[in-house]
């Protein structure tokens, strides 16, 4: 099948709900070979189901540098080599304001979303095609002073840092790596914040509330934006921040 990635061998990780789940669809519609992964087998397995051909679900945790060595072990038995990967996993970061903020909810949110990224690139190293493309989800929050999400925001800041050194690390094999920062998407991850569904339902309506736009995105539209930068179309871009957020940090 022709497509902007056409026989290009993609790494999804956290790809089986939410922007990660809609990369991993759109990707292989565009002509790719997809590994997807989550923490959660019935999710994953269904998520293989609707994207339906050329994917492969592994199951695993980022944080977890055994499940991201066996992870990159099945890609090189099967397909030998990786062209694209998105570091998409992360968890949803509200927490009580300043010094309330737990020890266990910043390292929950640190191991995933930063630490997780880190590892996801490193481990695929050996694995990564001349010319091939990172791309890591970062997030608009690490622009704005949103109370409550100060481990959050930073972890994100830090994912935004990799890219520029990591764009500098690889430029000499012309792998490009760039952060995409969505604004407020409706997926599950505010599930994982500890809120109660009508917790989130009131936070989400102040969030967007502040989005020009007037609306929260979609993971489909995320998709778009990661397939810009994954394709060539993108192939003089590299280090920077790609926002998507209805104009929330811009207007």
């Amino acid at each position: 099948m022709s497509g902007k990635l056409s026989n290009k061998i993609a790494v999804i990780t956290g790809g089986s709900s939410g922007i990660g789940l809609a990369i991993a669809k759109e990707f292989v519609a565009e002509g790719a070979y997809v590994f997807i992964t989550g923490r959660r087998a019935a999710e994953l397995e269904k998520a293989a189901k609707e994207i339906g051909r050329n994917v492969t679900p592994v199951q695993g945790d980022v944080a977890d540098l055994e499940d991201l060595e066996r992870l990159y072990g099945i890609v090189e038995r099967e397909k030998g080599r990786v062209d694209i990967i998105v570091a998409n996993a992360a968890v949803g970061g509200l927490a009580p304001p300043g010094a309330a903020a737990s020890p266990d909810h910043f390292d929950r949110v640190f191991n995933v979303n930063t630490r997780g990224v880190f590892f996801t690139v490193q481990k695929a190293v050996k694995l990564l095609s001349d010319g091939a493309s990172i791309v890591l989800t970062a997030s608009n929050a690490h622009y704005l002073g949103i109370p409550g999400f100060a481990p959050y925001s930073a972890s994100k800041a830090a994912v935004r840092s990799f890219a520029r050194t990591w764009a500098a690390e690889f430029k000499d094999r012309g792998i490009r790596v760039n952060t995409l920062s969505p604004g407020p998407i409706d997926t599950p991850i505010m599930g994982t914040s500890g809120l109660t569904p009508d917790e989130v339902e009131k936070f989400m309506q102040q969030i967007v509330a502040n989005v020009p736009l007037g609306r929260m995105g979609r993971p489909e539209e995320m998709a778009k934006a990661a397939l810009f930068l994954a394709s060539s179309d993108s192939s003089f871009v590299t280090g920077i921040d790609l926002v998507a957020d209805g104009g929330m940090t811009q207007i």
